[in-house]
């Protein structure tokens, strides 16, 4: 039987825990801005990739918008579909690789954000993968809003120390970061606690990208205009200019 990579055994039985991270916190703020993005143009139909427990999802629902949910994990899924159900949604919810997407022009608009699959990948190739599965998904004059982790962080930050500063009691922890400077990936031990209660650890390994690549591999894929931020939690804003203080970064691509 084939290993599962990190990414996979984390999301298994982690739907409620994963829901009380502090990354998760910020919906309401990231939905207003995608929101301003759409136009509030409710005929426009949303895919979100990598929705895990379909937070974004169930919000844009509420306000009258059509979104397509994928995720990986069943268990994510299947907590989002809980959610969906107790808030009185029909939402889409299906469980697929973003690497390998049905969908053929069939999105005005996709979200990939808390890093919704990119960039988990074990390989570059894999991730960029990801980048040309979601642009196939968008009908031709497309958007796509992503975040993913900023290269340049660490390049002046411990990793370490930023993921140790913003850890809360009974969320996972993350310790042994180190950050190679020949790949741009942080490799880490990360601790938690399942819903289940077992106690897990796990190696994991995250690419952080810098602004010139994500540029190439977008324009590569046939964007036209792209534009990368820095993001702050529950506060996206096209006023951000990124900066080495982001540890993340807000794409907004436009095909």
């Amino acid at each position: 039987m084939e290993k599962k990579q990190w990414y996979e055994s984390l999301f298994e039985n982690y739907g409620q825990k994963y829901d009380n991270e502090i990354f998760t916190q910020g919906t309401i703020g990231e939905c207003d801005f995608i929101e301003l993005e759409l136009g509030s143009d409710k005929s426009l139909k949303i895919l979100d990739v990598g929705c895990g427990t379909g937070r974004h999802s169930i919000e844009l629902t509420q306000r009258g918008y059509t979104v397509t949910g994928i995720d990986l994990s069943e268990s994510q899924l299947s907590r989002a579909k809980e959610k969906a159900a107790s808030n009185n949604l029909q939402i889409n919810f299906i469980r697929q690789d973003a690497r390998a997407l049905p969908f053929i022009n069939e999105f005005d608009f996709a979200i990939m954000l808390c890093e919704g699959g990119f960039p988990l990948m074990e390989t570059d190739e894999m991730n960029f993968e990801i980048l040309k599965s979601v642009t196939r998904s968008l009908k031709s004059h497309g958007k796509f809003i992503f975040t993913t982790l900023n290269g340049l962080f660490p390049l002046y930050h411990s990793v370490q120390e930023f993921c140790s500063d913003i850890s809360v009691e009974g969320n996972a922890t993350y310790r042994s970061n180190t950050f190679d400077l020949m790949t741009f990936r942080d490799h880490n031990i990360t601790e938690f606690e399942d819903d289940l209660g077992n106690k897990k650890t796990l190696d994991c390994n995250e690419r952080y990208y810098v602004p010139s690549e994500i540029t190439w591999m977008l324009q590569s894929l046939g964007f036209k205009k792209i534009d990368i931020l820095g993001a702050k939690l529950g506060a996206f804003s096209r006023n951000d200019k990124l900066t080495t203080e982001d540890f993340e970064m807000l794409v907004i691509a436009e095909k």
